[in-house]
């Protein structure tokens, strides 16, 4: 017999061991990652994946141009198998970063089959199975087991994953200084996740909320985007990810003494995002801020702001789990959903 949500709490609380395991394999892996790269001439790059990976794929392609100056597009992998014509670059050879848990998702595994089908240029692979399809077909594979999991949405396999990527295009920018800077989150981890447990479980228990909107622009909107599915996946609750400017746009109308509005917000950009929070907060909404410093929770890890994103990550785990359980649910087993999709392509 195990307890409610027994898997998924202890592997949102192990997640930085994995962490520290991704780093390793881009390590290892740091010279053929950069001739990958430089090999290919087209100098484009395409992020793929499903769900929880499709979200990921978001949150690379705004950070890969921001850290590498070149431009990046992430493309849900159904549509990149179903709709290649809309979705190659024309004429350039392109690098693909496919990006799946198990590596078995049908529709990841057939879109890098028909990508290598068409030779438009190489494959990476990042999974958490070093023996899966995914990790077979490609040239080259980044695996992290130490973030595989047995519940079926997606916490330590995510930010393992997320590790392993950032530190990908790390390396292809020949940024050793922010790798070398990496190696610092494994134990920051550790103590946010120690240090955020009594906030993110106020908020999720708050019942009285019915709605949670998720914040964040850049390279956070793909983050956001991850935190709503937590959201919708274990608890059941409605759920929406905006860029924060765009909120004001129609979306502030759902504003309320029951809407939690929750940002990520950056150092960059913080006087105009701090503003929407505000607002929000003027308008009866509950807020929550996750931020380096000056917020409802704080990171204080003085790390470039390129590389600590993944810290917004656990504590917003934490507050899907707590509320998950508060609503008598079980988080390991969310409703109709299974940790692999597997469909007749």
């Amino acid at each position: 017999m195990t307890t409610l949500g027994e898997y998924t709490s202890e592997e949102i609380i192990s997640q930085p061991g994995a962490w520290s395991q991704a780093l390793e394999a881009t390590t290892s892996l740091g010279g053929a990652i950069r001739s990958l790269w430089l090999n290919n001439p087209g100098k484009t790059i395409l992020f793929t994946g499903c769900g929880s990976t499709y979200y990921l794929s978001l949150a690379a392609a705004s950070l890969f141009t921001e850290i590498t100056g070149y431009l990046a597009r992430a493309v849900p992998a159904g549509e990149l198998y179903l709709y290649p014509e809309s979705n190659y670059p024309v004429g350039k050879s392109t690098l693909l970063v496919a990006i799946s848990r198990s590596g078995s998702t049908s529709e990841t595994i057939a879109a890098v089959k028909r990508f290598k089908d068409y030779k438009k240029g190489p494959v990476l692979a990042i999974t958490n199975y070093d023996d899966s399809t995914l990790a077979n077909i490609c040239d080259l594979s980044i695996c992290i087991p130490a973030g595989q999991e047995r519940s079926v949405a997606q916490t330590r396999s995510f930010t393992s994953m997320y590790i392993a990527v950032t530190a990908l295009m790390v390396r292809i920018a020949d940024r050793n200084d922010l790798f070398q800077a990496m190696s610092a989150l494994p134990g920051m981890g550790e103590g946010l996740i120690s240090l955020s447990h009594s906030q993110a479980r106020s908020l999720g228990e708050r019942l009285d909320i019915d709605r949670f909107y998720f914040l964040g622009s850049g390279s956070r909107y793909g983050l956001a985007c991850e935190t709503n599915l937590k959201m919708k996946e274990m608890t059941r609750t409605h759920s929406e990810p905006f860029h924060f400017l765009e909120f004001r746009h129609g979306p502030m109308s759902m504003v309320g003494e029951q809407a939690a509005v929750i940002g990520l917000r950056s150092t960059m950009n913080s006087h105009h995002e701090q503003a929407v929070l505000d607002e929000m907060a003027s308008l009866g909404g509950n807020v929550f801020c996750l931020a380096e410093s000056g917020a409802d929770l704080n990171f204080n890890s003085s790390l470039p702001e390129e590389i600590r994103n993944v810290l917004y990550l656990p504590p917003l785990q934490l507050m899907a789990f707590y509320r998950s359980l508060a609503k008598g649910l079980n988080p390991d087993s969310p409703h109709n959903l299974d940790a692999v999709v597997h469909l007749d392509l």
